[in-house]
């Protein structure tokens, strides 16, 4: 009887096997198409970067994106604004400049008139330099509102 049992188990794992060959060749070749399915489907293991598309490119954020052909004739387009407007602005605080100096000299100049005439009398003079000096006065007031290209 001790040898039958020996025989008999030997015969079992004999056919036992075949089942245990098929069951490793499954487990192996469901393994086998998870990862394949993993790589063509573009998931990354932890620490690697993800695959680009390479028909859509990676568009960086707006703070961070090189200028292109558009945007540098933007920028130039609102620098030469913007020195148009500096220009004019500089150009109308020398004309207030002139405007102020010439009101100063002409309320001198009426001032002296006035303090050579009597009280009861007032040359045409005096009153065509009040006139002008008036004109004067608003033009400046005008200048001084007006700032050009102000933001």
């Amino acid at each position: 009887m001790l040898l039958s049992q020996p025989q008999d188990q030997s015969r079992k794992q004999d056919r036992d096997r075949p089942l245990l060959h098929r069951s490793r060749l499954l487990t192996g070749a469901g393994l086998l198409s998870l990862a394949a399915i993993a790589l063509l489907t573009g998931a990354a293991q932890p620490g690697q970067q993800p695959s680009q598309n390479i028909d859509k490119p990676y568009l960086l954020p707006e703070a961070n994106r090189l200028p292109d052909a558009n945007d540098q004739m933007k920028m130039r387009s609102r620098d030469a604004k913007q020195q148009s407007f500096d220009a004019a602005n500089a150009e109308r605080k020398k004309q207030l400049s002139d405007d102020s100096t010439k009101l100063l000299t002409l309320a001198m100049a009426l001032k002296a008139e006035v303090d050579k005439t009597n009280k009861d009398m007032l040359s045409l003079n005096v009153i065509r330099k009040a006139d002008e000096i008036e004109r004067l006065a608003r033009n400046v007031k005008e200048k001084m509102k007006l700032t050009v290209g102000g933001s």
